[in-house]
């Protein structure tokens, strides 16, 4: 699993042997059971994470009813606000799959940032990247129908009609199990004309 961590770092910046020991070196690998609950409503946390394989989802308990906002698959980050705010988290992680992660955290993050400043250059990139691909999502999500949410996905996110239950699906994209499932039906018709 370092070597797909070392190949997604070296579209970035290059690493010495010395700087990849150094990561190594911090303990950052997790393996984690499907099932698992990384972070609960209302804990405190200052773990971000970074999928090397497997998929976790971020979701909100509203009503009683869990409410899906994202899934993160291989080479995808995530920081949860509460880490950047130090606030009691308002969602929960969970893992949909056996995963494998690396977890960091900020004194991590500063002691090989103040060793290797252009690794701070790096995660500065990524951040950037990050917030300019939430913001197209979260428009594209907004000004399109159901429908086109759902076929969005397929085009950019096919894997995750196979990997992620149907009741979690509807709910990242806003709609009910029932609706999805005629939603589908609709477009097997429409392909099939």
């Amino acid at each position: 699993m370092q070597d797909k961590l070392f190949e997604f770092i070296a579209k970035y910046i290059a690493l010495t042997e010395e700087e990849k020991n150094v990561l190594l070196s911090l303990d950052i690998f997790r393996s984690v059971k499907k099932g698992t609950v990384l972070l609960e409503v209302g804990q405190k946390s200052k773990d971000s994470y970074f999928v090397l394989k497997g998929c976790i989802r971020t979701y909100y308990i509203i009503d009683g009813e869990e409410k899906t906002t994202g899934f993160y698959t291989e080479m995808e980050a995530l920081t949860p606000p509460c880490v950047v705010h130090k606030s009691p988290s308002e969602y929960s992680i969970s893992c949909l799959e056996d995963t494998i992660l690396t977890v960091s955290n900020l004194d991590m993050e500063e002691e090989v940032n103040s060793k290797f400043p252009k690794f701070e250059i790096m995660c500065r990139v990524l951040s950037e990247e990050l917030l300019a691909k939430q913001r197209i999502d979260f428009d594209e999500f907004k000004t399109s129908s159901p429908e086109q949410r759902y076929l969005n996905l397929l085009q950019k996110r096919p894997d995750l009609i196979q990997r992620v239950p149907q009741h979690q699906l509807a709910s990242y994209l806003g709609i009910k199990p029932q609706s999805l499932s005629r939603l589908r039906a609709r477009i097997m018709d429409k392909s099939k004309e």
